[in-house]
């Protein structure tokens, strides 16, 4: 399988990444080399055996990465999620977009092809081919699916200027050019190749930009604008621990009439299909469980912290503090019984595809814009000023000037000053940075507007009708009756 190594290799291709104005290598620019290699980690995890990652794809009958495969059987979904949680833990969850979220999608849509092949041209043989290449290769691709933010008024079609989201310019027999843009490429600036397409409702004047199709990230003609990368301004992966290692970047993604040879398109100018690939085919329900997944395991790390602030601090013996690791764990539980539930009642689809239960899927996922501000308000509750009294840097801890000062005085009860210090670091870059605020935004928002996230993905799978029967079945159990 492929390796780290490997990886970090490919990323010299020539792709058009700017930062501050400028094209830069990711290969070796401070904004993008230290999440490439923790990337790279990830992609030595999958190709040891012992991480249990592998399987045989019946795709290819060769050795592949499970985080890309199709789970046919109950068992095949909670390996799946255990490969999942594998590489969540090594992040520690803070890379919200590793390579098996979007992985994740395209296997559903191999598990349903012919929801390809319902346009105008039968797309569904490039959906399967690109799905073997995916666990051939074992590759990092990311997405752009959302429109940019021009106007929340009206869609593409009613905007003023031409192209301002990727549509279709004009089809050629090599394939389709298209021009525009797209956000909210996550990883794409260190990505393999970026899936691009809309997850938005299109109207019917739409039909340009109904699109979707893999490029490569160096693709002639794609850029990649990164919003303000915050790992070169961490002074050390000791002062800013999550933000040296984790920070993913976002980037809107630029399309100057960029060739899409056939073979790489899924759909094109089908505005119900855009919709289908991502509904019909159960890719939205088995990625998001991937995100839980994730998720659960990014706030259990949060709960850690805290856990271990109260003791250090020495407070975790009192009744107020107790209740406030009480609410931590219960909030925490509760998503991560959600990813539990959704496979407990996980059910095969019509293809074979196994997909987890949507009512405990997106009643968690409904939750997730209230529990992640919750989670962070407790753990600033219990740090305290201890995240602003802190050394400026790891220099003042290691400074003939300042040391012993820091030593004596920046301390707790059996706990020496430097492991004080790291710990409410990081508790500091998990509520404060700007790695921090990204994260927040983040989570509440990475499966849309949680208007949308509520009143249509956990409305309509919860299920109201079976409990309005057992209410009218309640209510006409008993007649008015004479006294």
């Amino acid at each position: 399988m492929r390796t780290g190594a490997d990886y970090l290799a490919s990323l010299r291709d020539g792709r058009v990444v700017l930062v501050d104005g400028e094209q830069v290598d990711v290969a070796t620019h401070p904004a993008f080399a230290p999440v490439a290699r923790t990337v790279a980690e990830l992609f030595d995890i999958a190709a040891d055996p012992a991480s249990g990652m592998q399987y045989t794809a019946p795709e290819t009958g060769e050795t592949a990465n499970r985080a890309f495969g199709i789970p046919r059987s109950q068992e095949e979904l909670r390996l799946r999620r255990e490969a999942i949680e594998t590489w969540a833990r090594h992040t520690h969850g803070w890379v919200g977009r590793s390579p098996d979220h979007v992985g994740t999608f395209l296997a559903s849509f191999a598990a349903h092809p012919e929801v390809f092949a319902s346009g105008d041209r039968d797309f569904s043989a490039n959906v399967a081919a690109f799905h073997r290449r995916l666990l051939a290769e074992n590759l990092y691709v990311s997405y752009a699916i959302i429109p940019p933010q021009v106007s929340r008024a009206t869609t593409a079609s009613g905007w003023d200027g031409e192209y301002l989201q990727v549509g279709v310019v004009r089809e050629t027999e090599e394939g389709i050019v298209v021009r525009g843009s797209q956000m909210l490429a996550t990883g794409a600036a260190i990505a393999d190749e970026i899936f691009v397409s809309c997850i938005k409702p299109l109207g019917p004047d739409d039909q340009d930009f109904a699109v979707g199709f893999v490029v490569p990230t160096a693709a002639p003609g794609l850029k990649l604008y990164c919003r303000r990368p915050y790992a070169p301004a961490a002074t050390s992966a000791f002062d800013y621990p999550l933000t040296s290692r984790y920070d993913e970047p976002d980037a809107l993604v630029v399309f100057d009439d960029v060739l899409i040879p056939w073979e790489r398109v899924f759909v094109n100018r089908d505005t119900t299909g855009v919709r289908r690939q991502f509904f019909d085919t159960g890719a939205h329900a088995l990625g998001n469980w991937q995100a839980q997944i994730r998720f659960a395991t990014k706030l259990k790390f949060i709960a850690g912290v805290a856990r271990r602030v109260t003791q250090v601090n020495g407070v975790d013996k009192i009744p107020s503090v107790q209740e406030k690791l009480g609410e931590l764990g219960a909030l925490v539980s509760g998503v991560e019984s959600a990813v539990l539930a959704a496979e407990y009642t996980a059910a095969p689809d019509d293809a074979g595809q196994w997909l987890p239960g949507k009512r405990a899927l997106y009643g968690s996922m409904g939750l997730q814009s209230e529990i992640y501000p919750r989670v962070l308000a407790i753990l600033r509750d219990l740090v305290g000023g201890g995240v602003l009294q802190l050394p400026s840097s790891v220099r003042d801890l290691t400074s003939p000037v300042t040391a012993a000062d820091i030593e004596h005085y920046v301390q707790s009860p059996g706990v020496a000053s430097e492991e004080r210090v790291k710990l409410f670091k990081l508790a500091w870059d998990i509520v404060g940075s700007e790695f921090a605020g990204r994260h927040q935004q983040y989570e509440m928002f990475y499966a849309g507007a949680p208007f949308v996230v509520k009143g249509v993905y956990s409305y309509r799978n919860f299920g109201y009708e079976q409990v309005l029967e057992d209410v009218e079945q309640f209510l006409g159990s008993y007649k008015i009756e004479t006294v």
